[in-house]
């Protein structure tokens, strides 16, 4: 079992990072602190520079200037570490076709030298006791989706990474998905970045909202902290700072 000392007050610190790909500047100089325990959204337009600066937190891209620090420490050096203490759940996951949900889950409990117990509780936890013996090409969008979040839970991360989880889902489908969300927000030491187009989602399970627009940071904190007589809920506040309604939001960064 790893067993990592932590004294910062922050497990995630993004410090002055930039990154480009080509001509375009994806992300241009945010700062971001994010102590243990919270759960922020993370919403901009498309394009906005989100899917970067997740990725980059991940440890999927490398920053060209700035710092990103997980728990004090940086990829370059700790990247095993790392890997144990987070979970990540991408837009589009890809299974193996003719594997079962249940394989999928050993399979996967295999890399953090899980028990089975372990898959018995994920699926206990997404719901998916009934389809733990089908297939998962033919799992429902909505059924696909909690066994990627089941997927990213497996090792209990301390960090949960979500890029836009409940995109293309019906409402009782990403109601599922925010169950299964709400149950971690009981554990006080698991925090979680959300990027979303869906302003109830925000609303329902975080603690904190960003918005971010063209790589920059234009507002942060609590929502009431946000709202003011002029941006009465946070649609309101979205469309001031942007000019585009959060639920037009579709396509990827």
């Amino acid at each position: 079992m790893l067993i990592l000392i932590f004294m910062n007050k922050f497990v995630i610190e993004v410090k002055n990072v930039f990154k480009s790909f080509k001509d375009v500047e994806a992300v241009r100089g945010i700062d971001l602190n994010i102590p243990e325990g919270q759960f922020v959204a993370v919403l901009g337009p498309n394009g906005a520079g989100k899917t970067t600066l997740v990725e980059m937190i991940e440890g999927i891209q490398k920053p060209d200037r700035g710092e990103i620090l997980l728990f004090g420490k940086t990829w370059k050096d700790n990247e095993t570490e790392l890997r144990q203490l987070i979970g990540i759940s991408l837009q589009e996951t890809r299974f193996i076709d003719k594997l079962t949900v249940y394989e999928t889950l050993r399979l996967f409990a295999s890399f953090f030298d899980l028990k089975r117990d372990r898959v018995c509780e994920i699926i206990e936890l997404t719901g998916l006791e009934e389809k733990q013996k089908a297939y998962t090409v033919n799992l429902s969008g909505g059924q696909r989706q909690r066994l990627a979040l089941g997927l990213a839970l497996l090792n209990e991360p301390r960090i949960l990474l979500l890029d836009e989880p409940t995109t293309g889902l019906d409402p009782t489908a990403r109601r599922e998905v925010w169950a299964i969300l709400n149950k971690l927000k009981e554990k006080p030491d698991a925090s979680m970045i959300l990027t979303t187009h869906y302003m109830e989602e925000a609303e329902q399970l975080c603690d904190q909202i960003i918005i971010v627009d063209q790589g920059r940071i234009l507002k942060s904190g609590r929502l009431d902290e946000l709202l003011d007589a002029n941006n009465k809920n946070l649609d309101d506040l979205f469309i001031s700072l942007t000019g585009r309604h959060l639920n037009e939001q579709t396509d990827q960064d």
